[in-house]
Order: C-alpha cells, then sequence, then structure tokens
C-alpha cells in the first residue's frame, strides 16, 4: 500500500511540473527556476541528511544501552557513517552554487 502511495505522489509531483516546461508564445520573458530548484534540493538534502544523522546517532545509542563493551567500534562507525552523510548535504550545497 505505502508503495501504491509514492507512486502517486510521484506521478502526481510530474504532472504539476509539466507546465514548467511548456514554450511561451511570444515576447514573454523566460522562467528562471534555477534559484526555486536549487533551494528546494538544498531543503531536500539537508532534511533528509538530518533524518539519516537522526536515525543513525539513534540506533547507535540503542546498541550501546544493549552492549557497553563495543563503545569503541560503534563510535568509530557512527563518527564515520555521520561524516558521509553530512558530506552528502555539502556535495548538494557545492552543486547549488556551481548552478547559481
Amino acid at each position: 500500500m505505502r508503495k501504491l502511495q509514492y507512486l502517486f505522489m510521484a506521478l502526481a509531483a510530474l504532472c504539476f511540473a509539466v507546465p514548467a516546461f511548456a514554450q511561451s508564445g511570444g515576447a514573454t520573458a523566460p522562467l528562471n527556476l534555477i534559484p526555486i530548484g536549487a533551494g528546494l534540493g538544498m531543503g531536500l538534502a539537508a532534511g533528509l541528511c538530518g533524518m539519516g544523522q537522526g536515525r543513525a546517532v539513534g540506533s547507535a545509542c540503542e546498541s550501546l544501552a544493549r552492549n557497553p563493551g563495543t563503545r569503541a567500534g560503534i563510535m568509530l562507525f557512527l563518527v564515520l557513517g555521520l561524516a558521509f552523510i553530512e558530506s552528502l548535504t555539502l556535495f548538494t550545497l557545492v552543486i547549488v552554487f556551481a548552478k547559481m
């Protein structure tokens, strides 16, 4: 059921995006959608990376509560994973600056 809901949400987003690609009929100025897309992309990347970091920290805390003896290994992989997640947001920021 969840997959079907995601499919319909994606189709609705594509249907709403169609007028953005329509050709203008005459002397109207072209619509610049790059700043809007860059803002949406950065917001989406930051939000999802924040959710991913929250889940990673929550799982690390849960595993430390279950087995405190594995603290060094868990902390190493936690910091490494958080660095990779944060790098995704920074890559998105670089792409936003390159496009604008």
